[in-house]
């Protein structure tokens, strides 16, 4: 299957089964949540999974663009992104974990044909607070595939206060064909984690106690760069279709080692997106998160060769990411924003270059140094390290 397919598999299966799908698109939470960026499928629906009522019923799916800068530092290896899509179906106060677990090995198994031998599950055993999810565990033996349960790595929370409870992930086998499944999930890194369904009975209060929710719901969520990544048989997000052109066209047009490569495609990829949702460079806030994505792929593209420029970008690679996003905006437009700030830092580095050069800066520099670099010349720590790096 292709990208395309998969998705539509998983929203017609869902829809068969009386789930609305819901807006997933943009990128940018509600005016009123505090947070820059949506970061996973149920972020929107959070009001809607501690007890308010929906519009399009108490079944839901969506797929929903997300971006975390938790990651970054990871990106380059095998399986990080900065900006991702979720897969995700939704039962507000309706059916229970039991079902969902059903479901989702039926989609699995019928759906996109990964066969029950290639499955492993993992399920919440129990703490000194909460006892273990029976519910998942007989329904998992039920259906007859392996079940690991854990005590650390099977409770979802959304943070220190509010929604959590137990969760079920099912990983599928990835070695190498003729290789057998081997070991568990939590033994053998050969077991990749698909998908995630959450019981959400709890809310943590300010205090750490947890309350029974008057309406237990369940959240699922199946980041779709790893599901194709699976389905498709690639070792890595960046050889699936979803990347196609950009690996294509990039590494011969830039030659990079591959981690670096990696880094120059999802960084500029996500800045594409993240310009198509109507965000530009600035000092603060998301505008500081594209800044600093597009600022990381010149300094890694500079690091090497100070004459490549962001002008050389195909437009084929601008048009896919659009058009994979669902996004109207231009690829003149995007040009315009990524041009304009690659000449901003070129002059930063200058007058960077022209500072640091100075008597006072020589050797180890202090806290206080960094503080005065930044307030004073606008010069961010790590551009800093960058330019003091031989």
């Amino acid at each position: 299957m292709n990208t395309d397919q998969i998705v539509r598999t998983f929203n017609d299966f869902y829809r068969e089964r009386g789930h609305e799908p819901v807006t997933g698109g943009t990128l940018l939470p509600p005016s009123s949540d505090p947070v820059l960026f949506t970061t996973s499928g149920m972020h929107p629906l959070t009001p809607y999974l501690e007890g308010r009522r929906h519009p399009q019923g108490r079944r839901l799916l969506s797929l929903q663009r997300c971006l975390r800068t938790t990651d970054l530092d990871e990106v380059g290896d095998r399986t990080h992104l900065t900006v991702f899509e979720m897969l995700g179906s939704w039962s507000l106060g309706d059916y229970g974990l039991s079902q969902s677990l059903r479901w989702g090995y039926e989609l699995l198994r019928d759906g996109f044909g990964i066969p029950p031998g290639l499955m492993h599950v993992t399920v919440f055993g129990g703490d000194d607070e909460v006892g273990p999810d029976s519910e998942s565990l007989d329904t998992w033996r039920d259906l007859g595939l392996p079940v690991e349960p854990t005590h650390d790595e099977n409770w979802w929370s959304h943070g220190p206060v509010g929604l959590c409870g137990p969760d079920s992930e099912i990983f599928v086998w990835t070695g190498d064909p003729g290789t057998p499944p081997q070991g568990s999930p939590t033994t053998d890194p050969r077991w990749v984690e698909v998908w995630n369904h959450v019981s959400l009975r709890h809310r943590r209060d300010e205090d750490g106690d947890l309350r029974s929710l008057r309406q237990p719901g369940v959240d699922t969520g199946m980041g779709l760069e790893r599901l194709v990544c699976v389905l498709q048989g690639h070792g890595s997000v960046y050889d699936s279709d979803l990347f196609e052109p950009w690996m294509r066209l990039m590494p011969p047009l830039w030659p990079l080692d591959e981690s670096s490569t990696r880094l120059v495609c999802d960084h500029l990829r996500s800045s594409v997106v993240v310009i198509g949702d109507g965000v530009r460079p600035s000092h603060t806030g998301r505008g500081y998160v594209l800044r600093r994505l597009i600022r990381r792929v010149l300094t890694t593209l500079w690091r090497d060769d100070p004459s490549r420029t962001l002008s050389d970008l195909p437009g084929e690679v601008l048009r896919h990411t659009l058009d994979h996003f669902r996004q109207t905006c231009g690829t003149g437009t995007v040009r315009e924003v990524l041009e304009g700030e690659e000449r901003r830092f070129g002059r930063l580095l200058e007058r960077g270059r022209l500072v640091l050069g100075k008597p006072e800066f020589e050797g180890r520099l202090s806290d206080e140094d960094y503080r005065y670099l930044h307030d004073t010349h606008g010069l961010p720590r790590d551009l800093i390290t960058t330019l003091r790096t031989p």
